[in-house]
């Protein structure tokens, strides 16, 4: 069922991902969820996947599209909810050779980097619009995330934005460990 150990800070892309889900509803009232996947080195999104359903089977199709961009990664950090202790997730990383680290039930911040990531689109996103459709929403959110990727600066990342964070030359990244 995964560890529950003390985890290193990531020091390179695709070290970590953290993934958690936030859910909303449509003005007609029907709900939808939001699988987050974000890589903990570079507070980059990698994925934003907008459905009514979300099952264990799709968490890892999401997984293995993701990684077709970008190789898989050494972890994945979530909590303990049922799609992502499903058989299917099991099969997923054991078949992936991914470690999963399962935060402690109760325990959020130990998923700090997706929480607050979910919390800033709670707050830009999901609380400032309504959204009369999936497709309405899957818009939204992806130019949300866009946005989010490719134009704002955090000052965790010395001012870059996650995607020229994560895409500095290694030359740049070493330079910036040995500096710290």
């Amino acid at each position: 069922m995964g560890t529950r150990s003390p985890m290193a800070i990531p020091q390179g892309p695709n070290q970590r991902w953290s993934l958690d889900f936030v859910s909303d509803s449509l003005s007609c009232g029907r709900r939808f969820r939001i699988l987050n996947v974000i890589d903990d080195f570079s507070r980059e999104c990698l994925a934003a996947v907008v459905d009514t359903s979300l099952s264990g089977i799709r968490v890892g199709r999401e997984l293995d599209r993701i990684a077709e961009m970008r190789g898989y990664p050494c972890m994945v950090v979530s909590d303990n909810g049922t799609e992502l202790t499903s058989n299917a997730i099991l099969k997923w990383q054991e078949d992936r050779k991914v470690d999963w680290h399962y935060i402690a039930p109760g325990k959020p911040m130990q998923n700090g980097f997706v929480e607050s990531f979910n919390g800033r689109m709670r707050d830009e996103l999901l609380n400032e619009h309504l959204f009369d459709s999936l497709r309405h929403a899957r818009n939204l959110v992806a130019a949300w995330r866009d946005d989010f990727n490719h134009h704002r600066p955090h000052s965790s990342l010395a001012g870059m934005t996650p995607w020229e964070y994560a895409n500095r030359s290694k030359e740049d990244q070493n330079l910036n460990r040995a500096n710290s």
